[in-house]
């Protein structure tokens, strides 16, 4: 096990944040997570985190995936305390981080999240893995599925897919996992690009639109300038800051305030 303190890491923001679909709360500040073909599962009491694996698996896989270098009070600091609904929300929302997500997964799963809220978007995901997915076993016993690969959903037809309760989304996913296997866009390449050119060849992927593109370069390719825009963005975005929001401040840390005011916007209420 791994332990670590900090008052700027909320495993209960981060599961409810909107960013993974894999990760579920376990009742009494218990979370399991499956990402990057891993089970994990982590425990929060006040600032204390506990995750159930080894250092060296923490080191190399968690401690990245959990965006445990970058150093949150600092954006958190930077937030201009005259903005009262962006102190606000940033104070609510102290604790998520902007996770290290995969690519692919981020993909079909921003394209399944169209039109779809978050209980459902889980519901699909979980059917698209236990379908599609490969079987594994936990180092603990604990059996879970892998996130399908491009290559097993291009095989899949468009009414399988449509029986995982996806709907038009179906078509997307075949079309887009067909590119995929064909290099159209490449996904390592992809990795290497900046977020305008990125989010261009994003585009080009059948069902995928400018807020799905902006979700995918900010929670898999961690382009924290990405700023995702949906109803609820475009909600606060017109009752706050009617003259625009104030990226030229913010910079790169503009996707890291959207997801404040965006768990804010979804959840304060």
């Amino acid at each position: 096990m791994v332990t670590i303190r900090d008052k700027n890491f909320s495993l209960a923001k981060i599961c409810d944040s909107g960013q993974c679909f894999r990760m579920e709360n376990c009742g009494g500040g218990r979370y399991r997570l499956v990402a990057l073909g891993r089970y994990l599962e982590a425990e929060q009491d006040g600032d204390c985190i506990t995750f159930d694996c080894a250092q060296d698996e923490f080191d190399l896989v968690w401690r990245e995936y959990f965006d445990l270098a970058t150093d949150y009070a600092e954006i958190l600091a930077s937030v201009d305390k005259e903005d009262a609904y962006l102190s606000a929300a940033a104070e609510y929302g102290r604790g998520i981080r902007i996770l290290n997500q995969d690519l692919w997964e981020m993909i079909i799963s921003f394209i399944v999240s169209q039109q779809n809220n978050i209980k459902r978007i889980r519901k699909c995901i979980r059917a698209l893995c236990e379908r599609y997915g490969e079987r594994r076993i936990s180092g603990s016993g604990i059996q879970y599925f892998d996130f399908p690969t491009p290559g097993s959903l291009a095989k899949a037809s468009v009414e399988d897919l449509y029986a995982c309760g996806l709907g038009y989304r179906s078509r997307y996913i075949c079309r887009t996992a067909d590119s995929i296997c064909r290099g159209d866009p490449d996904l390592g390449k992809l990795r290497l690009m900046d977020y305008d050119t990125a989010k261009r060849e994003l585009l080009r992927l059948c069902g995928v639109g400018v807020k799905v593109a902006d979700c995918i370069c900010l929670f898999a390719l961690h382009q924290t300038d990405a700023f995702p825009r949906d109803t609820h963005i475009n909600k606060v975005m017109a009752s706050q800051y009617p003259d625009g929001f104030p990226f030229e401040r913010y910079g790169r840390y503009s996707g890291i305030l959207q997801q404040y005011i965006f768990y804010y916007d979804l959840t304060e209420k």
